[in-house]
């Protein structure tokens, strides 16, 4: 078992009120990794702190700990851009550029490091979209405006446009809250291919996702981990009773 991203004893608060607490939290390699609770419980907060992009929100601030590949990504020498470009972040609502093409979208990580060359950004574009089971969908309209595509091709859109810049985790919160059932199932088989070549971490309130998709699940509870291990174990056998309530519907 090789531990690629972790936590260690990570805090984080919005001004005075905290959000997460004292959260130590490994994921493996070539796995996914479902987070699920009730709403408010930091799940979100949780995986903005592992990219940083907690600290983009005013007032807010952590502390703790968290690994990348055992190099630790709060580091004085660390540049957050660049890091979330290791650890790649889709959110709930597909966002694609709307003042971008479907080929702009998924490259625009690489033209913004200064990569101009044509012939790779057209490589690059279609084999990101080909991870992200896009491709034949798009591959005679690129010129098209990104925002043409319908809402679950749009979220695709935007994990191929993570995919482009080659992140070693690629993060995802809520993915398939806002679209349909058919777009929903397309994106949790393509998350089950992705694991292939990159860690997944999902957060997700559908517990039947999670049971569907995940390898190791963490629930977590008014900021805390309470329990976390084998996505078959919590689903089947918690060891705590919290966890076994939240599961089987009885408060949450």
């Amino acid at each position: 078992m090789i531990i690629e991203l972790e936590s260690r004893e990570l805090n984080a608060w919005f001004g005075d009120s905290p959000a997460v607490k004292n959260i130590s939290l490994g994921f493996e390699k070539h796995s996914v990794t479902a987070i699920i609770g009730p709403s408010g419980c930091g799940k979100s907060t949780y995986i903005r702190c592992l990219n940083r992009l907690h600290e983009e929100v005013p007032g807010a601030r952590s502390s703790g700990s968290v690994l990348l590949q055992g190099r630790e990504v709060y580091g004085r020498n660390v540049d957050p851009v660049a890091l979330r470009r290791e650890i790649g972040m889709v959110f709930q609502k597909p966002n694609p550029f709307p003042a971008l093409s479907i080929f702009e979208n998924v490259v625009v990580g690489l033209t913004l490091a200064g990569i101009r060359r044509r012939s790779l950004l057209k490589e690059v574009a279609e084999k990101s979209l080909r991870l992200a089971a896009l491709w034949e969908e798009v591959k005679d309209k690129l010129d098209h405006p990104g925002m043409s595509l319908s809402g679950g091709q749009q979220q695709r859109l935007c994990i191929a446009r993570a995919l482009a810049v080659e992140p070693k985790i690629l993060l995802m919160d809520e993915p398939t809250s806002a679209l349909d059932p058919i777009s929903t199932a397309k994106i949790e088989e393509l998350v089950s291919e992705l694991k292939r070549t990159v860690t997944i971490v999902i957060v997700t309130h559908n517990m039947q996702q999670a049971a569907r998709i995940s390898d190791r699940t963490a629930f977590f509870l008014l900021g805390e981990v309470i329990e976390s291990g084998a996505t078959s174990q919590i689903f089947t056998n918690p060891r705590e009773e919290r966890t076994e309530r939240y599961i089987t519907g009885r408060f949450g």
